[in-house]
């Protein structure tokens, strides 16, 4: 289950992981991340396992899964290939929230006394490679929680790092800035619907046909035609919803891309290619005409 587990709030203490376990919290015994490549990273432990891991509350820079022996250190690198860092990429590239249970191993300010407690949800907003304290490679990925996720009280206040130059009199640089390969995206929540058309379309764009290659993955927006609400009111269905590149998803919700009904895509005025379609995927052609008479100049 992705997202909010019935009957269970945030501050909310377990004993034991194995109560965690019976609530739904978290379902693994042992490790430390819940979840597939495919589904996304149902939750996560922040339980002292990794000693690269920073804790500052409303924000958690978590380390991946793999490459531990047997006494804790880091003994080879980590990869993307494994399974539960496979799932917190698809919670990025996704925008799906992962339920956050802290253990009082964890050795941070935010820590329970004992036992274990759920935290509530955390959207993963970036992740990036560096070399661990260890000298291997790891996996970081930084957790935000969300506005209405209350932050967890601390036995002695944790300040995030202070910004380059904050407090400074001159800026001067850094002669060996510390190097970390990320990627950052602007959140985009997903529903089952906007899924299921990336899934079609495997992310690539519908009308310019690029598809984002990043670390572990590739990244597409669900974008809809007729907007979802009041004064639009649009269906989310399949059929509303385009698989788009973020560029052609900017384009498309101000009005500079409109499609014809027999599918012509018009930008800035003047045709520019056709909708790909796939046989699985019929556009709702009444959003298209609602989309195309909303921006009509």
């Amino acid at each position: 289950m992705i997202g909010d587990v019935p009957n269970v709030e945030a501050g909310q203490e377990f004993s034991t992981r194995r109560q965690a376990h019976e609530a739904g919290v978290h379902r693994p015994l042992q490790a430390g991340i819940c979840g597939t490549k495919k589904t996304g990273a149902e939750s996560i432990v922040v339980s002292g396992g990794y000693k690269d891991d920073e804790d500052y509350g409303d924000v958690i820079v978590y380390t991946g899964h793999g490459g531990q022996d047997g006494a804790g250190n880091q003994a080879s690198d980590q990869t993307l290939d494994d399974s539960g860092n496979a799932a917190l990429v698809t919670s990025y590239l996704e925008g799906l929230p992962v339920r956050v249970l802290r253990g009082y191993q964890a050795g941070t300010p935010y820590a329970p006394a004992s036992g274990y407690r759920y935290d509530g949800l955390y959207r993963v907003t970036n992740y990036g490679s560096k070399l661990g304290i260890d000298g291997f490679l790891i996996w970081q990925f930084r957790l935000e929680a969300y506005d209405d996720t209350p932050t967890p009280q601390a036995t002695q206040q944790a300040e995030l790092p202070s910004a380059p130059g904050e407090g400074e009199a001159a800026v001067t640089g850094n002669e060996t800035p510390e190097r970390i390969t990320s990627t950052v995206q602007r959140i985009v929540r997903s529903s089952a619907v906007k899924r299921q058309v990336k899934e079609w379309h495997d992310n690539r764009c519908q009308i310019c046909d690029l598809r984002i290659e990043v670390p572990g993955g590739s990244y597409s927006e669900g974008a809809h035609i007729r907007a979802l609400g009041a004064p639009h009111n649009g269906p989310d269905t399949t059929g509303n919803v385009l698989c788009l590149c973020p560029n052609c998803h900017v384009m498309l919700d101000a009005g500079a891309i409109v499609i014809e009904d027999d599918l012509t895509v018009i930008r800035g005025g003047q045709p520019a290619g056709t909708l790909r379609t796939d046989p699985r995927h019929t556009i709702d052609l009444e959003c298209v005409r609602h989309h195309r008479e909303r921006w009509r100049q």
